[in-house]
């Protein structure tokens, strides 16, 4: 008996200390751009930079990110109103190139973070529009953090079929500016 105790500690002890090296979601993706070395909430990401700072700094190239940004999208729920591969719901499908409020690095990341309503009163204005529109919930408190933000907005990206020049937003009519 005092054989079998001793043996479960040593597999306890020494499942803890694989654990402890590993990260909690499986191996490292490797990638060109490195994770923000201070990962926030994104709320507080959004909150602490200037309107049209916040830039990706993944690519829907990386696959590995990508595929991460695929998980954290399921875990937060996205697909409960965006649909499961992002083809629409009760909110506007990620994949036809249609950006609602702008497709920009910086609009994507505060419309998730505030969701519609806050968004709006931050002075942002609907640019398209859709036929199935349920309003976007803040998830700024629900997405871990802002790296994970990143990622799902990477994964979303990697979805788009719409337009080429649109990819990361439609550029203003000349004379205009964003």
């Amino acid at each position: 008996m005092f054989r079998s105790a001793r043996i479960a500690a040593l597999m306890v002890a020494f499942a803890s200390s694989i654990g402890a090296q590993a990260p909690a979601t499986g191996a490292a993706p490797t990638t060109v751009a490195a994770a923000p070395s201070t990962a926030i909430k994104p709320v507080q990401r959004a909150d602490s930079a200037p309107q049209g700072t916040l830039k990706n700094p993944y690519s829907d190239t990386d696959k590995a990110i990508v595929d991460s940004g695929a998980k954290l999208f399921s875990g937060a729920s996205c697909g409960g109103c965006h649909g499961g591969t992002g083809g629409g719901g009760i909110c506007p499908p990620l994949a036809n190139g249609v950006w609602i409020y702008g497709g920009d690095d910086d609009t994507l990341f505060r419309l998730v973070t505030y969701g519609t309503q806050t968004l709006q009163s931050k002075g942002y204005t609907r640019k398209a529009f859709e036929n199935v529109v349920a309003p976007m919930p803040a998830m700024g408190e629900v997405v871990g953090t802002d790296d994970d933000l990143w990622r799902i907005i990477t994964f979303v990206r990697s979805l788009y079929h719409g337009p080429a020049e649109c990819k990361l937003g439609c550029p203003p009519p000349s004379g205009e500016e964003r």
